[in-house]
């Protein structure tokens, strides 16, 4: 049975899973808890780094002999199979755990329900779904990465009240200072950020985390199919935050090969693109163990991300700044049926409208 008792320490271990944000890819974030029959808890752990214990293993080595006949929450299908650690399914069979609670199946087709499997074969009591839709949103990330091989992907804009993002050739400032704390912190729980080359010529950003922390390096990626940014723009400056990768097609790369190569020199990754099909570009990303990639600008970038349907989700940041001329958001925002304003937070003076695409695929 699952009452409310099983929804409370799922609770609890769901506020562990996000400890691991930011911090573990290409693993899922993960919480668990251990609980005895009477309702103590005795051991409890979150997984914080790919390689590092899993969540599972933490709480079992805390809880060490009183796992026995215990419960243990987990927000996602304890792993059956040997990576970079060894499956959790066997340790939890072997501290004697009587009862598991999950909130979601693994979506990794290497374990997808053969976790369950292996403890229920052990006589291992599974309740499968409690906490599901949380534990999903957690991982939304990890989940298009293993089934779709490519980042999920969130297109952020920030708009004026007369619906402009900015002006040709000038820097603008739109969101204030909570929305802005807000953003960081979203930003520093992703593994990229991607702009194109014209927002890199007009604001000269440091892409960096700032207002918030970032537990390993940041990974920038720019859409400069021609080559146009120059070598002395910010970003290129702040290398030991994380990787610069600088998308170029081929063409370009191979007629100006001295450009290419002053950027490697410096440690830039030039990657070579055959056309402008944003697919091929985002599963080299994926194979780089990036999970979640957001795109921040600009309307160009944004166009031909929505053009090739490879958005996941839209986060539009409605600001009372008036521009009264400039550039309009992307053109297409129509994200098909079944797509619906999933959150809304007010930011101060801002407010944050989120839509998640949902598709057949």
């Amino acid at each position: 049975m699952v009452g409310a008792r099983d929804a409370a320490f799922m609770a609890r271990a769901l506020f562990l899973a996000e400890r691991g944000a930011g911090r573990t890819s290409p693993n899922p974030i993960v919480g668990a808890v251990v609980v005895t029959p009477d309702g103590i808890v005795v051991g409890h752990g979150a997984h914080l780094q790919a390689g590092g214990p899993h969540a599972e293993v933490v709480a079992l080595d805390e809880a060490g002999a009183l796992a026995r006949g215990a419960t243990l929450y987990c927000t996602l299908e304890p792993c059956c199979h040997t990576g970079r650690t060894g499956p959790c399914v066997e340790r939890i069979a072997a501290a004697g755990v009587g009862r598991v609670v999950a909130a979601m199946t693994d979506p990794n087709p290497t374990v997808r329900g053969r976790g369950f499997a292996f403890l229920r074969d052990r006589g291992i009591a599974v309740i499968e779904g409690v906490g599901a839709e949380e534990a999903a949103r957690q991982n939304t990330a990890f989940a298009c990465w293993v089934t779709r091989g490519r980042p999920h992907v969130t297109l952020k804009v920030a708009v004026s009240r007369d619906g402009f993002v900015g002006r040709a050739g000038e820097r603008v400032r739109l969101t204030g200072p909570i929305a802005d704390r807000f953003l960081h912190r979203q930003r520093a729980a992703m593994d990229a950020i991607a702009v194109g080359a014209g927002t890199v010529l007009t604001d000269d950003p440091a892409l960096t985390v700032r207002l918030a922390y970032r537990a390993r390096p940041f990974t920038r990626v720019i859409f400069d199919w021609s080559l146009r940014v120059p070598a002395a723009a910010r970003v290129f400056s702040t290398l030991a935050a994380g990787p610069v990768i600088m998308v170029v097609s081929r063409g370009a790369a191979r007629a100006q090969p001295d450009t290419v190569a002053r950027f490697e020199d410096a440690g830039v990754v030039v990657l070579r693109a055959d056309g402008r099909e944003l697919a091929p570009v985002l599963r080299r990303l994926g194979a780089r163990d990036l999970l979640s990639l957001l795109v921040e600008g600009g309307p160009r970038l944004h166009a031909a991300f929505l053009a090739e349907s490879q958005v996941d989700r839209v986060q539009v940041v409605a600001t009372p700044r008036v521009l009264g001329q400039g550039l309009a958001a992307a053109a297409g925002m129509d994200l098909g049926p079944g797509s619906a304003l999933t959150r809304r937070v007010v930011l101060g003076d801002d407010e944050l409208w989120e839509t998640d695409v949902h598709r057949a695929d």
